[in-house]
């Protein structure tokens, strides 16, 4: 007896019968006259084309259910889903770890490793994200920061209109921020590794965002100004890497700053975190010509500290 896929054949040597039974149960007999009946089979191979999901692919697999596997051309393929926006990069959690760990080593060596800062900030931040979209949806302002999307950058922004505004006005206080610290708002880096597109866009927003808190807060881009509005958007936002830049921030003060950013800068900024409205639903674009008084008003803002 022999039994090849599903297909069972008696061979008798010597014997009157051979008998033939196929898988559908039909049995053939016949008249050998003691004769030697050669029987050879040669299985069919799969051709590199060959599609597995049809029913002749099944054919070649095996009559009667297949071996129950996946090709591996076919495997990959199942496994390579496409980004879920422009720059996404799909990273698993074991990815994520490394990617943690090397840019928060990074960015401890040296501050100045914005690109370090900004991974760092996209692989520990899901949970304040969330947290974080669900306050912006339940404003007024937030919400409809979150359904048109605003980009802020030079492509989006007119920034000499902004120069021809009020002294006071925030769209005027704005480019003075980016020339007196020789900064531009195209230099933020697309947010890659947060896997979800409404997420990312929040990360975006921060990111983007961050000149226009330092403009509203009244804080320059040194150290002190730095660590005091990292404690308010660490406060504001619950962002690991905010909370990781105003710890870490202040060892690199000299004596004289630690003593300014513990008896002024600091309170200030732990009271501004606390008390005003969230900076992440305002929607500056909306409000250029606004005097930046009564932005801080309107979002009880404390006057900074001279």
């Amino acid at each position: 007896m022999l039994r090849y896929w599903g297909v069972s054949l008696l061979r008798q040597r010597g014997g009157s019968r051979h008998l033939v039974t196929t898988t559908a149960g039909s049995t053939q007999a016949t008249d050998t006259s003691n004769r030697e009946i050669p029987i050879t089979l040669k299985p069919k191979t799969a051709t590199k084309d060959s599609s597995y999901g049809s029913s002749r692919g099944s054919e070649l697999l095996g009559i009667g259910g297949g071996l129950g596997f996946t090709p591996p051309d076919q495997e990959e393929e199942a496994v390579k889903e496409p980004p879920l926006y422009d720059s996404h990069i799909r990273t698993n959690a074991f990815q994520k770890a490394i990617l943690t760990c090397g840019a928060a080593a990074a960015a401890l060596l040296d501050p100045r490793r914005h690109d370090m800062v900004a991974v760092l900030g996209e692989t520990t931040g899901s949970k304040a994200l969330t947290s974080l979209y669900a306050r912006m949806i339940d404003d007024p302002e937030g919400s409809r920061i979150l359904v048109d999307k605003p980009r802020i950058n030079s492509s989006t922004i007119d920034l000499d209109a902004l120069r021809k505004l009020p002294t006071d006005s925030l769209g005027r206080m704005y480019i003075r921020f980016l020339e007196d610290n020789k900064v531009t708002p195209d230099s933020r880096l697309p947010v890659q590794f947060v896997d979800d597109p409404e997420l990312a866009y929040v990360m975006q927003r921060y990111r983007e965002g961050h000149d226009l808190f330092h403009t509203v807060l009244g804080m320059p881009t040194n150290m002190l100004g730095e660590v005091a509005v990292k404690w308010i958007e660490a406060l504001q936002t619950g962002l690991p890497m905010c909370y990781g830049g105003a710890v870490f921030g202040p060892l690199r003060f000299r004596p004289k700053q630690r003593q300014k950013y513990v008896s002024v800068y600091l309170p200030w900024a732990i009271r501004v975190g606390r008390t005003a409205r969230l900076l992440m639903n305002v929607y500056f674009e909306e409000r250029w010509e606004q005097s930046i008084h009564d932005v801080r008003a309107e979002f009880g803002i404390e006057p900074p500290p001279v």
